[in-house]
């Protein structure tokens, strides 16, 4: 498993075209039958047109798309990416991130296997690192020097994950926006006008806030996030389910613009935190998630007190309001560990499970030995520790052994446990501000 990431590229490449997705038979071209001619002195009705014939099937568009449909528990729209991949085949696919502290599990490993699954397919992926809307949102205190810090941090780490650069871009925010502000500005105030301010309210949930929490900066967020969408002339928008709010905005934003072409939504998965009716992992809650540089002892540490159900809940049990979900699919389990093996270990193609003595070479497998009983939580957890463990011991190495790995993340170690009054430098915020300003005079 220590090797499964830097070898995804390899397998992805092996992936026999049943895992890719075949068509069902029902869908392969067949040819339109001849109309039968008119009786003679027949009325002259217009015939029926004959069914197009449809394209034949394409092994090679099959893999792409089986691959790219493979990151997203939904797809808006699957005949919109299917017809992408078909008609562009260096399509553009993008995510923003804060620069905000250290990187855990999900931002790291599986977006790691994400970004590789769709850069095999021919796609360019951008990283749109948001260090102005960190600003907006008052990340690492606001200050922005720290947040560009953090950014550094982050793509050491999707480096030493084994995510393949070959096709990645790494776009700065403060620096693209200053550089572009005509267009930039230009496009955010004609999005601004399209939307009354309750709509774009509704979007604050991709901030992690609450309507009431929101200050004026943060009422940008949403019209900025929506701008960065047309201003990277993304294709795809390839973020978490809780982004989703914003980027359905995009797609309103066409109809009301007159873009034919709208922007793909595929939404990954949100991972569970790994404590009991945590919708997601907080890096405000160090034991909510693995981090990338974790120790094997705190992995163990973490997995072992996780929680790790064996029954579903009744119907209604523990339901969240759907304006604060994070999960397209119902799951009544709602089983962290169980979350990990699905969503981390079997997102590498051809990867197996071991644990309790047993090989297991589907989740499917693993889930229905454990609620059956014949898998322990126990030896489930040991399973899994031993797996991430491996997953993350080549980034633990990364930064033990270069120094400049060491001291960015002993910078943010440092930052993170600073007290959070002792964090707010408005004065720096500002300076930093009209630095980058002055920069692009």
């Amino acid at each position: 498993m220590a090797k499964a990431l830097a070898d995804l590229g390899a397998l992805i490449r092996e992936l026999p075209s049943a895992v890719a997705g075949q068509p069902p038979a029902a869908t392969k071209a067949k040819a339109a039958p001849a109309a039968a001619a008119a009786p003679k002195g027949a009325s002259a009705k217009a015939a029926p047109a004959a069914p197009a014939a449809e394209a034949p099937f394409d092994p090679e568009l099959e893999r792409k798309y089986g691959l790219v449909r493979s990151v997203g528990e939904e797809c808006v729209a699957e005949p919109e990416l299917r017809n992408l991949l078909q008609k562009k085949p260096n399509f553009v696919l993008y995510d923003g991130f804060e620069p905000s502290g250290r990187m855990h599990i999900a931002q790291g490993i599986y977006k790691a296997m994400n970004v590789n699954k769709c850069t095999a397919a021919g796609g360019t992926f951008v990283f749109w690192v948001a260090d102005w809307f960190a600003l907006m949102n008052d990340k690492m205190g606001g200050d922005l020097e720290r947040i560009k810090t953090v950014g550094q941090y982050l793509i050491q780490v999707w480096t030493a994950a084994g995510m393949d650069m070959t096709r990645v871009k790494f776009l700065w925010s403060s620096e693209e926006i200053c550089k572009h502000a005509l267009p930039y500005w230009t496009q955010a105030l004609d999005i601004g006008r399209k939307f009354s301010v309750a709509r774009i309210m509704k979007c604050c949930q991709i901030m992690g806030r609450k309507e009431g929490t929101l200050t004026a900066a943060q009422i940008l967020y949403p019209i900025m996030q929506c701008t960065d969408i047309f201003f990277l002339k993304a294709d795809v928008c390839q973020l978490g389910v809780d982004q989703r709010k914003v980027n359905m905005l995009a797609r309103e934003y066409c109809d009301a613009a007159g873009i034919k072409l709208k922007p793909i939504i595929l939404s990954h998965h949100m991972l569970y935190g790994l404590k009991e009716g945590q919708q997601k992992m907080s890096k405000s809650d160090a034991d909510s998630a693995i981090f990338m540089e974790d120790s094997a002892h705190d992995v163990k540490r973490k997995l072992d007190q996780a929680h790790c159900p064996t029954q579903e809940a009744e119907e209604g049990e523990g339901k969240v309001p759907e304006e604060e979900s994070m999960q397209l699919v119902t799951d009544r389990l709602k089983n962290p560990c169980l979350d990990y093996v699905q969503h981390v270990l079997f997102s590498v193609p051809t990867a197996s499970f071991s644990a309790g003595g047993t090989t297991y070479s589907s989740f499917a497998a693993v889930r229905e030995a454990f609620l059956q009983g014949s898998l322990s939580e126990a030896d489930l957890k040991a399973g899994l520790v031993l797996a991430v463990n491996g997953l993350l011991e080549p980034v633990r190495s990364h930064f033990n052994t270069d120094a400049e790995a060491k001291r960015i993340l002993g910078l943010i170690t440092g930052w993170m446990a600073e007290p959070k009054g002792a964090r707010r430098t408005p004065l720096r915020r500002l300076d930093a501000a009209a630095e980058i300003g002055r920069a692009h005079v």
